[in-house]
């Protein structure tokens, strides 16, 4: 399916503000950027750089008052994401480089004080595939959606233990678990299709059989129309705006139409 999705970003800034910002998709497994529209106003010198995760991050000096946002963008999405019940695990040794370092714990993801958890959790599901899918599942069935919960601050340690929390809180837990079994796991940020409410949107995917599969808590099925814009060990990797400064978030929207669906209102 062809997607508009995009969000736009209103602040304002005390003083002169550095940001970087994470915002542009990159075409890829799932999914290919048609079109793309950046805006920033008032006009700044914008820097482009690739992070460390093959992210593509935008400099920015916001000047002192409003400052605003708007991103657009075309994308073919895969109707579908792959399910691979009884994929084997990937041993610890056989990992390529560059995945090992996801099965460390990370700031928000510690998988290290989450193993007897993740062993309940899965002790009847076969290593691999079905581990990280119970986990899932698991996640899906006793923890609780709801906004206003959590915070910045908040752990996949918390969440475990309020079992409570929002997208960013169901994703941390999920990576913890999957790590604490050796299973490398990674956040990812970005755009789903009627997801309910709208807004920007974090999932996770582990690493089993030699390859990435994508798991959403948030959701009772595997949902594909998705549009991935960032990967990451967890939050601190993958924000859509990093601030140094004094500067307010005073509004956001975001939207993600089919294409036939463009021309209605973007909420």
């Amino acid at each position: 399916m062809q997607l508009d999705a995009g969000c736009e970003l209103s602040f304002e800034a005390k003083e002169p503000t550095p940001l970087v910002l994470m915002l542009r998709p990159r075409s890829g497994a799932g999914q290919w950027i048609i079109r793309e529209e950046y805006q920033i106003t008032p006009a700044v010198n914008v820097t482009e750089f690739t992070d460390i995760y093959g992210n593509l991050c935008q400099r920015v000096v916001a000047p002192t008052g409003p400052f605003s946002i708007h991103f657009s963008a075309s994308v073919q999405t895969a109707d579908l994401i792959d399910v691979a019940k009884g994929a084997p695990y990937t041993p610890v040794e056989e990992l390529p480089d560059g995945v090992l370092h996801y099965t460390l714990p990370s700031r928000y993801c510690q998988s290290d004080q989450l193993g007897n958890l993740a062993v309940e959790i899965t002790k009847d599901s076969e290593a691999g595939y079905d581990q990280a899918e119970a986990i899932r599942r698991w996640i899906h069935e006793n923890v609780t959606y709801q906004y206003g919960t959590s915070d910045s601050s908040t752990s996949a340690v918390d969440t475990a233990n309020k079992r409570i929390g929002v997208c960013r809180d169901f994703t941390h837990l999920g990576i913890s678990l999957c790590r604490a079994l050796n299973i490398p796991a990674r956040m990812v940020v970005g755009y789903l299709y009627q997801l309910d409410p709208m807004d920007l949107h974090a999932w996770f995917e582990a690493y089993v059989d030699g390859r990435w599969f994508t798991f959403d808590a948030t959701q009772k099925e595997p949902r594909g129309n998705r549009i991935t814009v960032a990967y990451g060990r967890d939050a601190a990797d993958v924000a859509f705006t990093t601030q140094f400064g004094a500067m307010t978030l005073n509004d956001m929207k975001v939207w993600v139409n089919a294409v036939d669906e463009a021309s209605t209102e973007k909420n």
